[in-house]
């Protein structure tokens, strides 16, 4: 489920409050927490409600957009989109730092645009903040269990080391760790693993989490995980859940 976008309109004009908060109702998780009518209300309403975005008219009649942003600490700021009737503001709305700029009349198409921004920057900045936590997690460590992972591979048995495993591949019907080739399902590999170390990064890929050094958000919601050995590999989205959990065992 899409979590729901917490949202404040600022505008003197009843009519176009009235027609955002409208076109607003048809999308998808967006949430109307208020209504303002010039910047006190609105810097109010961010203080009190702390929400996730503000639109944000440009002329109202104590103070414009500008100045109601820079009454705004860093700490509540949510993302601003401007709305106006006047192209003329674009520039310093960027300035500003604002996500997007709807020139009035604006209609459903447009503003749903706006709309998808905003959940890709929200999901940048949850990536980004998912791999600050992983990594500083890492960093913290934790003692490892003195094991030792059975295998039959090339007709011998191999005992190794589970902190020597930097990664395991699925390859066709092979499965590949580091230099060791073996016939064994990549989910009964994983299984034989201690979950706290080893983590599951893709359908095919399990990497040991003391190997890796960092970790690349991408734009799509992917990673790329890089290891201590200079090794890349791919995290799906589909796995990020995995990496969550990670950090919740404080690895």
């Amino acid at each position: 489920m899409r979590p729901v976008i917490r949202t404040v309109i600022a505008d003197d004009e009843p009519l176009a409050r009235s027609k955002l908060h409208f076109l607003l109702n048809a999308e998808t998780g967006i949430e109307v927490v208020e209504e303002c009518r010039n910047g006190a209300e609105t810097i109010a309403a961010v203080h009190a409600h702390k929400p996730d975005l503000l639109f944000l008219d440009i002329q109202m009649p104590d103070a414009d957009g500008f100045e109601v942003l820079s009454k705004i600490s860093p700490e509540e700021m949510p993302v601003a989109i401007f709305t106006t009737a006047y192209d003329q503001f674009a520039i310093r709305a960027f300035e500003a730092r604002a996500l997007d700029y709807l020139l009035k009349p604006f209609d459903q198409e447009r503003l749903h645009h706006s709309i998808e921004r905003v959940r890709a920057e929200f999901l940048k900045s949850h990536d980004s903040d998912l791999a600050h936590r992983i990594l500083d997690a890492l960093a913290k460590g934790r003692k490892s269990t003195d094991r030792r992972l059975v295998i039959k591979a090339g007709g011998r048995v191999v005992f190794i080391d589970v902190d020597e495993i930097h990664w395991v591949e699925a390859a066709a019907n092979y499965v590949e760790k580091d230099s060791y080739l073996l016939r064994e399902a990549i989910g009964h590999v994983s299984e034989r693993l201690d979950p706290h170390q080893f983590i599951r990064i893709h359908r095919s890929t399990i990497v040991n989490a003391k190997q890796i050094k960092e970790l690349q958000p991408c734009n799509s919601g992917e990673y790329i995980v890089v290891l201590k050995s200079g090794k890349e590999l791919s995290c799906s989205r589909g796995y990020r859940a995995g990496l969550q959990q990670l950090i919740e065992n404080k690895f």
